[in-house]
């Protein structure tokens, strides 16, 4: 298994994906991965997520994940559809230590002090700020990463193209994720490829 840490630095955002028809999961990967966003999150949010998880993992050059993993039975289910890295909203000892013993790449979610050192108690040192906006945008995270600076992070929630940058500039926060990137209804590969690569531009 890549490790976390290259995961999060493969590209500055990892897309946040809710997938409606898996027949649609293989050409967004595909216009992802040549935008240059290799590492993709597919959020446990329709039925279709666990067969667009194995769509996509068909596609030559995907990192692909699952994300809006809460428990060890979603933990379970997408490690059977193929994710090579798990995402979570928050973080509990069941899930964290079933990750670990899993040998699999946890992103956990965090929103407080607390919550970190949850997280550094199961040695973890790498996770997903959330909601970001919503939780204080950069001046909380900033202020987190003062007695946590061993830590890397990941802010996701209300980040967009225009804002993401002054994210990025924080170097303990190592990629960002986004929701931008795919619309609803039937994709639009070239638009999709194109976010992308304005995307995967963004650099630390």
């Amino acid at each position: 298994m890549m490790p976390i840490e290259e995961i999060m630095h493969a590209a500055p955002v990892i897309p946040v994906l809710v997938i409606e028809d898996a027949a649609h999961a293989e050409a967004i990967a595909r216009a992802l991965v040549a935008g240059g966003l290799p590492v993709l999150e597919v959020t446990l949010r329709t039925s279709a997520a666990l067969d667009a998880i194995s769509a996509m993992k068909k596609v030559p050059g995907a990192i692909v994940g699952a994300g809006t993993v809460v428990d060890v039975a979603g933990l379970e289910a997408v490690i059977a559809a193929g994710a090579e890295f798990i995402v979570s909203p928050g973080l509990t000892d069941s899930l964290g230590k079933a990750a670990i013993a899993k040998n699999i790449p946890l992103l956990p979610g965090i929103a407080s002090a607390s919550d970190i050192m949850r997280g550094l108690d199961l040695g973890l040192r790498h996770f997903k700020f959330f909601p970001a906006e919503a939780n204080g945008g950069l001046p909380a995270i900033k202020s987190l990463i003062g007695p946590f600076g061993q830590c890397k992070f990941c802010p996701t929630g209300g980040i967009k193209q225009e804002t993401a940058g002054d994210w990025l500039a924080v170097p303990e926060i190592l990629c960002v994720g986004g929701s931008w990137l795919v619309g609803k209804g039937v994709p639009d590969v070239a638009a999709i490829e194109s976010a992308a690569r304005a995307a995967s531009a963004l650099r630390n």
